[in-house]
């Protein structure tokens, strides 16, 4: 099957004329489309890996899904753990407790939120033990004769300036009613290890220990605060939830990982949004080269338009030309900077190329997560501006008159 000499043609017009390979407009044209398709692949990728590592660390601390009591206590709470084993995509459940409280140490003093979980199941529903800095959550069992156990986020642990054996008090805002007013409850814990997840906000405003001694702090007998959830599928969560809703109406109140970080996520999503419209306008620009490039090749290859007119050339085949030349440029240029982003992407995640300051991010190097989803959305968007560029100097070619452009030769 023989081409079109329509293709013959754009190709021959995409070359130098006095050397060969080609022309210069041409290269710039190409490369134009290749740094504005590389640079949106690379920032997508790296905004995704941002994402990525945010939500890792966010489900390591936090169960997939959880159930609460709206009155802040949850008392039958062994039937409904029963009840979901037998639910879809249900892996393991644990109760908690949960409250608010104050460290002290010496002279130094903070407000946390201190939870209670049960250690032999915590490490079946959050990652919380993989990030553990020193101990373990086996620690947190009571010990016959000495304070009960707790962990401390590293940050927490840095301003209070204590170490796994130290000796802390917890303090809550709540307590008896004595002669001179509110007299706040105060009980010694043990420092019995340190986690680090890399997040400032868990690291330095979370504490858990056991579900019994906090129980007695805060005076809820058997009662929890609720039970934590962990699914196979992590995305099934918003599904399980409705599920779980539906099932104990209104006398519980389901929520599931995404929804408690949805302005988080949302923001998110909205920054990559932006992103990717402010950076196709590279693209777009790009464009303008394309435009420029083929204008000028109307304009010099006037001549030749008009004895291929003459030789019986269609205005649609003259069209055909020019937009075949710049569909070429763009597919050029949008293939090669969707290699360029992939390797560059590829470099910055597996060799840590550009390091950041552990002390100022949670992250130790930038990183990238390749979504197949964003390459294949940026070469479409850019090879769909590449052709749209092609039109107008298409057109123009075609209006040539052959009369006009020969008569003086």
């Amino acid at each position: 099957m023989r081409l079109p000499y329509t293709y013959f043609v754009a190709l021959r017009y995409m070359k130098s004329k006095k050397k060969k390979g080609i022309s210069f407009n041409t290269f710039v044209s190409i490369g134009g489309v290749l740094v504005g398709v590389m640079t949106l692949l690379v920032v997508l990728s790296v905004m995704g890996g941002f994402q990525e590592d945010l939500q890792k660390k966010i489900i390591g601390v936090s169960s997939h899904v959880i159930i609460l009591s709206p009155d802040g206590a949850m008392e039958d709470y062994g039937q409904i753990m029963d009840s979901l084993k037998k639910e879809k995509h249900v892996v393991s459940a644990s109760p908690f407790v949960l409250g608010q409280a104050m460290l002290s140490y010496d002279r130094s003093a903070q407000g946390v939120y201190i939870r209670g979980i049960d250690p032999a199941h915590e490490k079946n529903v959050t990652e919380i033990a993989k990030h553990m800095k020193e101990g373990s959550l086996a620690d947190l069992e009571p010990k016959a004769g000495g304070p009960p156990g707790i962990i401390l986020g590293s940050d927490l642990a840095g301003h209070l300036g204590v170490m796994p054996g130290d000796k802390i008090k917890v303090l809550s805002p709540t307590g008896d009613i004595g002669p001179l007013g509110m007299i706040p409850k105060m009980k010694e814990f043990r420092v019995a290890g340190i986690f680090e997840v890399g997040m400032f906000e868990y690291d330095s405003n979370l504490a858990l220990t056991a579900i019994p001694p906090l129980q007695e702090f805060f005076g809820m007998g058997d009662r929890i605060t609720g039970i934590e959830i962990k699914l196979d599928d992590i995305y099934k969560a918003p599904e399980v939830r409705r599920d779980l809703q539906r099932k104990f109406g209104y006398s519980y109140v389901v929520k599931d990982w995404i929804e408690m970080n949805r302005n988080l996520f949302a923001a998110l999503k909205l920054e990559k949004m932006t992103m990717f419209v402010i950076l196709t306008l590279i693209i777009l620009v790009a464009s303008f080269n394309i435009v420029s490039t083929l204008m000028m090749n109307v304009i010099e290859k006037q001549r030749e338009i008009a004895i291929l007119k003459a030789m019986g050339a269609t205005n649609r085949g003259i069209m055909s030309i020019f937009m075949i030349q710049g569909l070429l440029i763009g597919l050029v240029g949008t293939i090669l900077g969707v290699a360029g982003g992939f390797a560059l992407s590829y470099a910055l995640n597996a060799f840590q190329i550009i390091k950041l300051p552990s002390d100022v991010y949670y992250l130790s190097h930038l990183p990238a997560r390749m979504n197949p989803r964003d390459f294949i959305l940026v070469a479409s968007a850019a090879i769909a501006i590449s052709f749209s560029a092609t039109i107008y100097p298409a057109l123009q070619a075609a209006k040539l008159n052959p009369i006009e452009s020969i008569r003086y030769e």
